[in-house]
């Protein structure tokens, strides 16, 4: 993923254009893991308590609905197979010719035939499930698979890359009127390189109707302050610790948004859901990965990312390695994936 450097300062200001509430996060649920989060009881019952008080009205927070959605429930041993077996340096053409062959191959044991898209000095993995209604539209899940030349990138971005994954087994034989398309981008890093060979092409926009990118959706933190935020911020912030999935949609595709909203339950992290707009001409580093060539196509996309550099301290470095995930949050923010995949397939 690319740097955001002031990403938070302009995506709060895109939100203060259309919310002035305050809005408040609860931390994720415990669970048994790997990795264990220590959670002091009094810092549960004060989060709850702000969740109380806060304006329920308000847009950009997702309410956990109790009502169970329709959807496949992810398994985590099969995430972390992925993470585990993209455990290594994406930057070089040789490494990433062996992961465009892990994908393949890996597409392949789950019933799906992959296509390589190949364009100047890179390679796109794209691979189609039809839906039982073909003019029922596409719904495109997408993230990179390259890495900067220093990290073994686990978060950036083999956490989407695994997760990806793990959507291409639970829907290969899940019958849904609309098409499902998975679209593995190269060159990311390199400047959006591979998202922008694929729009280019008018062909792979045919009946497309929404997409899914994800960039890093496996890290949280829960001490007071890791999360990061500009100073001189026009809102108070939400909350100082990074326990919350960020989805970010242009504000013309509001119903994308608003299927992630739905998509939250009880047992999963928070979803903040942040509207940007005229297509981030006024906040243009919320333009830093492969949704945004999605956007200037007139398509509705959202960016779903734990906030990168904001967030971790691991980002772009040798120490992002799977031991550095966050289990429990990253399995949660996986269902949540899952969950609105379910919801616009239908």
């Amino acid at each position: 993923m690319k740097k955001w450097i002031v990403f938070g300062l302009l995506v709060f200001t895109a939100i203060a254009l259309v919310v002035s509430s305050r809005v408040f996060f609860s931390p994720p649920p415990q669970s048994t893991s790997e990795i264990q989060v220590e959670t002091t009881v009094s810092e549960s019952e004060s989060v709850e308590s702000e969740i109380q008080d806060s304006d329920e009205s308000d847009s950009n927070v997702a309410i956990a609905s109790e009502q169970p959605i329709d959807a496949p429930q992810i398994d985590a041993n099969q995430l972390f197979t992925h993470i585990t077996a993209l455990n290594f340096r994406r930057y070089t053409k040789a490494e990433r010719d062996r992961t465009c062959t892990y994908l393949a191959q890996s597409l392949k044991k789950m019933g799906w035939s992959a296509k390589l898209q190949r364009f100047e000095n890179g390679v796109n993995v794209v691979a189609t499930r039809r839906g039982t209604d073909p003019k029922a539209g596409t719904v495109l899940v997408g993230g990179h698979y390259d890495t900067v030349a220093v990290s073994p990138g686990a978060d950036d971005n083999g956490s989407g890359v695994a997760v990806m994954l793990e959507v291409a087994r639970l829907f290969a034989s899940y019958p849904t009127p609309k098409t499902l398309q998975l679209a593995f981008f190269d060159q990311e890093e390199a400047g959006l390189r591979g998202s922008l060979a694929f729009t280019t092409n008018k062909a792979n926009l045919n009946n497309l109707r929404d997409v899914i990118v994800m960039d890093m959706v496996g890290y949280a933190c829960y001490t007071a302050g890791c999360q990061k935020y500009p100073e001189g911020l026009p809102l108070t912030p939400p909350t100082d610790k990074g326990n919350f999935l960020a989805v970010v949609g242009d504000s013309e595709h509001l119903p994308l948004l608003d299927t992630f909203k739905k998509a939250g339950q009880p047992s999963l992290p928070p979803v903040l859901t942040l509207p940007v707009p005229f297509k981030g001409v006024l906040t243009p580093d919320v333009l830093r990965s492969d949704h945004a060539p999605f956007w200037y196509q007139g398509i509705g996309a959202v960016l779903v990312s734990d906030t990168a550099n904001l967030r971790t301290p691991h980002y772009h470095q040798p120490s992002d390695i799977p031991a550095n995930l966050d289990r429990p949050f990253f399995e949660g923010s996986a269902q949540v994936i899952v969950n609105a995949i379910a919801l616009l397939l239908k």
